[in-house]
């Protein structure tokens, strides 16, 4: 069934829709499959995204049709698809009208995406407008708050060195506790990786009282702040929150320095919403471990990892992982810098839309996934900034002298970028970043050709 002359107004102007401040406008990369036209299928879409079906029903009256989603633009051999849906199609909180990311994903990417005259459709960007961004919750922490944690000025505070605790699975809580100990001698955060939690080699209320106690022994030795994400995804929200409580309980007075870590992908929104609204002191770190499987290149379905990272903010996460943008282990390229400026910026033009946030707090990327020392300052050269977390597992566990040469290796390679240095000749004053070039020498035979020569001295 043809719906194109319900669910199609291709003399809507996008610029009027976006003054207008009424609409939710989505951009896809749609086909459509054999022997479907474009614009019937494209109608056909927007018609099951919101109030139609794929027969004519009885039910529908004047009223339903003003709040029809409609396909604004269409281009074929792009495969640019876009469809504005009246604010009010989405569902709103019984408890307080706010908006909710689980309707917008119903709305945006449900049904559609299984329908049987759609090849694929996956969304590329979307335009929220102010009201939108108002009803939607935002960060209540962000890396402004971690500098002040840290003793450093609230504006461009700079590189936050991390790590994530290797291996990532297999360890007891001693060893898990002292190997955090020993990165928080030279850097400044850990994160739990995504599948750590309450294994029962390492259950939670043995492991994080020691976690706590390497902290403290760690602040004691060093005059600095450190900073722990916790673990806290789990199916049911109520065990999410008595692993957080719990944990608010160990660090006790340096709960401050506690941010909470949740999958948000395989959790869903729901999970990330309920840490926001019940942790609203505590650092959000988004992990978005599963994202590949719509995100990546090769799925035609789904979203982008741009799309991804711009939800999250408006869900309220601190930091969201953000690739590592060609430099690292992740799949990525150069131009993904686009999903850091998105969440970290007052204001974006995206590969589609230009975004406001009229204020929104911002969200951290968090770069993660094979990054060591060496890698950093081209990584920072790209972004433009080094106002970012980055937990390097292996490039602190891997480096050859302890973790905390590897955390102060890190740390030398940022101010090296920020010097505008030439990275060898940089080494030859810091003895760390100098010690990384043996520790990951494929990189540095890569990167920089001829550093043999020029650091034999620490070889």
């Amino acid at each position: 069934m043809d719906q194109s002359n319900r669910y199609a107004a291709l003399d809507l102007d996008e610029n009027a829709l976006i003054a207008g401040g009424r609409h939710i406008l989505c951009a896809y990369r749609m086909k459509p499959k054999a022997g479907h036209g474009y614009l019937e299928a494209a109608a056909h879409f927007a018609a099951e995204s919101s109030t139609g079906t794929n027969v004519e029903v009885c039910t529908t009256d004047d009223f339903t049709r003003g709040v029809d989603a409609l396909v604004y633009h269409i281009d074929e051999a792009s495969e640019d698809m876009r469809i504005a849906f009246p604010l009010d199609l989405f569902d709103r909180n019984v408890i307080d009208g706010r908006m909710m990311m689980a309707s917008f994903l119903t709305l945006t990417i449900g049904n559609n995406q299984g329908m049987g005259d759609i090849e694929y459709a996956k969304m590329v960007d979307f335009h929220v407008p102010r009201r939108a961004i108002e009803l939607f919750d935002g960060p209540s922490r962000d890396i402004s708050d971690l500098w002040r944690i840290l003793g450093r000025p609230v504006r461009d505070g700079g590189y936050i060195s991390g790590t994530i605790i290797k291996p990532k699975l297999g360890l007891r809580p001693e060893p898990f506790a002292r190997a955090a100990y020993e990165f928080w001698l030279g850097g400044d955060f850990i994160k739990n990786d995504e599948p750590q939690g309450n294994q029962v080699f390492a259950p939670l209320k043995k492991t994080i009282p020691l976690v706590y106690d390497a902290m403290k022994r760690a602040m004691d030795e060093t005059g600095e702040a450190k900073l722990f994400s916790m673990n806290i995804t789990a199916d049911d929200h109520f065990e999410m929150c008595a692993r957080a409580d719990f944990a608010l309980e160990a660090f006790g007075p340096d709960a401050d320095k506690l941010a909470f870590l949740v999958d948000g992908y395989v959790g869903g929104p729901g999970m990330v919403t309920t840490a926001r609204r019940q942790y609203p002191n505590q650092y959000l770190h988004y992990h978005r471990a599963g994202h590949g499987a719509v995100t990546s290149p090769q799925s035609k379905r789904g979203y982008t990892a741009y799309v991804l990272a711009k939800m999250s903010r408006l869900q309220g996460a601190s930091g969201i992982h953000v690739g590592t943008m060609g430099y690292g282990k992740m799949e990525g390229e150069k131009d993904d810098r686009a999903i850091a400026y998105i969440i970290e910026r007052d204001s974006y033009s995206g590969p589609v839309y230009h975004q406001e946030w009229y204020g929104m707090r911002p969200t951290t990327p968090i770069v993660s996934g094979g990054m060591n020392a060496l890698r950093l300052p081209g990584f920072f050269a790209n972004l433009g900034h080094g106002n970012v977390i980055n937990t390097a597992g292996g490039g602190s566990y891997g480096h050859i002298d302890s973790p905390a040469a590897g955390a102060r290796s890190l740390r030398q390679a940022y101010e090296c970028w920020k010097a505008g240095a030439d990275p060898v000749d940089w080494a030859r004053e810091h003895p760390e970043f100098a010690r990384a070039f043996v520790s990951f020498p494929h990189d540095a035979d890569q990167l920089y050709p001829g550093w043999r020569d020029k650091l034999a001295a620490f070889l």
